[in-house]
């Protein structure tokens, strides 16, 4: 079985060499236990935006492929990763150490065990203080409410606890779901978008509580810049699928007519 997993990264030295240790370990481990019968070769795809602190260097120095992406924008990076990544199976994390890369195969043991099409982490059920500063925090917590407001009738046939968190970015999915999904973001609203798209187009989503950790090394999302570009995102995306719906519909009435 081959799985890849992706990571965005922007002068993570600090972090970085610490998330693929993590992740190495767990998959190595795995191999020995979880997927014993059935070993997962896993391809480590670091998107690289111009670091400056010799993250590229680190990252091959590991084992890792690194795809240099000049174009800026956290969604740009992982539709970069997206395109180059072989594997059945595809997960990701951020560089920061922020997520719990241990944990990489045993989501991809939930995806497989429970048929799953998307899994997704969710950061704020067990969120620590330290971990998030109230700005972003309170962020969130916005996003999130708009999203289930706007999208409520989308997330009605959702399981009952889904996109706690719309916003993180710890996900282990089935690389087949990708050309029907239409992810067009190149910032911070990917995340949203992905998730959006998943459920919209009618596949099998589900969000699993996970320690979300310190970032190591210096943050780089704006709370309050990158939170308004997500919230009008999220209005933008609303009438879109609106939209798209109202031409379905007129698509379908004379076909409808004809029939009967």
């Amino acid at each position: 079985m081959r799985a890849t997993l992706v990571i965005p990264t922007l002068n993570e030295a600090e972090g970085l060499p610490r998330t693929l240790r993590a992740f190495r370990a767990a998959a190595e481990e795995a191999n020995r236990s979880l997927f014993l019968r059935d070993p997962v070769e896993w391809d480590v795809i670091v998107v690289d935006g111009n670091s400056t602190d010799g993250t590229p260097r680190i990252a091959e120095e590991m084992g890792a492929r690194v795809l240099h992406e000049p174009r800026k924008g956290y969604g740009r990076a992982y539709r970069t990763g997206f395109e180059a990544a072989q594997g059945e199976f595809i997960a990701t994390l951020d560089g920061d150490g922020t997520y719990p890369a241990a944990e990489v195969p045993w989501m991809l043991l939930h995806l497989i065990h429970h048929q799953l099409d998307f899994l997704t982490g969710d950061r704020l059920t067990y969120l620590e203080h330290r971990s998030m500063t109230t700005e972003h925090r309170v962020g969130n917590r916005v996003l999130n409410l708009t999203l289930w407001v706007l999208f409520h009738t989308s997330l009605k046939n959702a399981p009952a606890r889904v996109l706690v968190d719309s916003q993180s970015g710890f996900w282990v999915f089935r690389r087949s779901i990708l050309p029907r999904l239409k992810l067009r973001q190149d910032g911070m609203a990917f995340s949203e978008e992905l998730k959006l798209e998943v459920l919209v187009r009618g596949f099998k989503l589900e969000e699993v509580p996970i320690q979300y950790s310190e970032r190591w090394g210096r943050p780089k999302l704006s709370s309050w810049r990158d939170g308004y570009r997500n919230l009008t995102y999220l209005f933008r995306k609303r009438a879109e699928l609106s939209q798209e719906t109202r031409r379905a519909r007129r698509v379908a009435a004379p076909a409808e007519t004809g029939a009967s």
